[in-house]
């Protein structure tokens, strides 16, 4: 059993669920560790991620009660998180309080960071970003580590 398998069931040992599976384990965007360390001291409550890439990839978008595990740059888990909100903005709509719980400085800063990570991803699909593209704005709680 691997690292990220031995800490999804540990967590779901001491919380008594069974029948129930994590959707993902990823790393957050660019800076992994520094974002990872927002999730765990409980700084990033929120991440968003660009539409148009679930299209292209035919990937699910994330659901209400959905499990993910926040892994480090050495794709260690630190994190699971529970996701309690799903909504689809423009990005140049993306609300600033949702801006704000992804921890990442001031909305100005968060929006720099995103045009750039978004710029750079659409750039590796031979997209052009735009500040209109659709942005998914997934709000979650951290539920491991308490």
């Amino acid at each position: 059993m691997n690292k990220i398998e031995a800490y999804w069931n540990h967590f779901c040992e001491l919380e008594g669920l069974t029948n129930i599976r994590y959707t993902e384990a990823f790393q957050f965007g660019e800076k992994a560790d520094w974002l990872a360390s927002l999730v765990v001291d409980g700084t990033k409550t929120a991440t968003c991620s660009s539409y148009p890439l679930y299209e292209i990839e035919g990937e699910a978008l994330p659901a209400v009660g959905d499990y993910q595990i926040v892994l480090n740059s050495q794709d260690e888990p630190v994190a699971i998180i529970k996701s309690f909100s799903i909504e689809i903005y423009p990005f140049n709509e993306v609300p600033v309080d949702f801006a704000l719980a992804e921890g990442e400085g001031t909305y100005e800063q968060w929006k720099e960071a995103h045009i750039a990570f978004f710029g750079n991803i659409s750039l590796e699909y031979n997209l052009e970003f735009s500040e209109k593209m659709l942005t998914v704005c997934d709000r979650f709680e951290k539920v491991y580590p308490k």
